[in-house]
C-alpha cells in the first residue's frame, strides 16, 4: 500500500511527458524550399582596350632604349591622330633585361646584347574605330598585340535585367518541384545574390596583310546574375 501514491505520480509524470516526445523536432518551424537561379543579358560592346607594344634590341641597353624610344614616340603620335585621349593611354609594363646565347654544344652562355620592353594599353571608346587603331599602330612601329578586352560602359541595366531574370528561374524551379512534392510555395524568406559580371560570348580579330583597316569582329558581352531564394511551403 505504501508504494501506490508513488506509482500513480510516476504514471501522471509519463503521460504529461508524452505528448512532447510524440511531438516533432521541426513543430514549430516554417517547412521551406531553397533553389538557386541564373540569369543573362547580352549586349554588344561599346568600349575596347588594346594591349600593345613595342620591343627592341641592341647591342648596349643605351641602344636598345633609344630605338625604343623612337618607336614609342610614332606610336604616340598615331594614337593622337585618332583623337585618342592621352587619358585612354596608360603604360602597363616596361623592362630591360640583357640576351644571352643558348650555349648549345656545351658553350657557355655569352652576353650578346639588351632588350627593352614597352607595352601600353590604349582603351577606345569607339569600337568601330578599332580596325584603324591596329593598324595605326603597327604602322607607327608596334611590333606586339597581346590582346585584344571588349567591355560594356555601364552594365547596369543589364545586370538589373540578369538578375530580374534570375529571380524568376529560380521561381520556375520551384514551383516545379512544389507541385511534385503536393506543396505550394508562400512567402520568400531570403535572398541571397552570388557574383555577377560582364564575359565575352563571341570575340574574334582577324589581322589581314592589306592596307584597309585591319577586320574585326567584337561579338556580344554577356551581362550574368546568380542569385539562392529560400520560400517557405504550405
Amino acid at each position: 500500500m505504501t508504494f501506490r501514491p508513488l506509482v500513480f505520480v510516476l504514471t501522471l509524470l509519463c503521460a504529461a511527458a508524452a505528448p512532447a516526445l510524440l511531438a516533432p523536432a521541426w513543430a514549430g518551424e516554417p517547412h521551406s524550399i531553397t533553389m538557386a537561379g541564373h540569369g543573362e543579358a547580352r549586349a554588344a560592346p561599346d568600349l575596347v582596350t588594346i594591349n600593345a607594344g613595342v620591343t627592341t634590341d641592341a647591342a648596349t641597353a643605351a641602344a636598345a632604349l633609344a630605338a625604343n624610344t623612337a618607336r614609342m614616340k610614332q606610336v604616340f603620335a598615331a594614337l593622337q591622330a585618332l583623337n585618342v585621349p592621352r587619358k585612354n593611354i596608360q603604360t602597363s609594363n616596361f623592362s630591360v633585361s640583357p640576351q644571352y646565347s643558348n650555349g648549345q654544344n656545351n658553350e657557355t652562355q655569352r652576353l650578346t646584347g639588351y632588350r627593352v620592353n614597352n607595352q601600353l594599353r590604349v582603351r577606345l571608346g569607339d569600337v568601330a574605330a578599332l580596325g584603324k587603331a591596329l593598324d595605326a599602330l603597327v604602322s607607327a612601329g608596334a611590333n606586339q598585340m597581346n590582346g585584344i578586352d571588349f567591355a560594356i560602359d555601364n552594365p547596369a541595366p543589364l545586370l538589373d535585367k540578369a538578375r530580374t531574370d534570375a529571380i524568376a528561374d529560380a521561381r520556375a524551379r520551384a514551383q516545379t518541384y512544389a507541385r511534385a512534392a503536393g506543396v505550394t510555395l508562400g512567402p520568400i524568406l531570403s535572398i541571397s545574390e552570388g557574383g555577377g559580371a560582364p564575359r565575352p560570348m563571341y570575340r574574334m580579330m582577324a589581322m589581314a596583310a592589306a592596307p584597309s583597316p585591319v577586320p574585326v569582329a567584337a561579338g556580344e558581352e554577356t551581362v550574368s546574375a546568380d542569385v539562392t531564394v529560400v520560400w517557405q511551403i504550405q
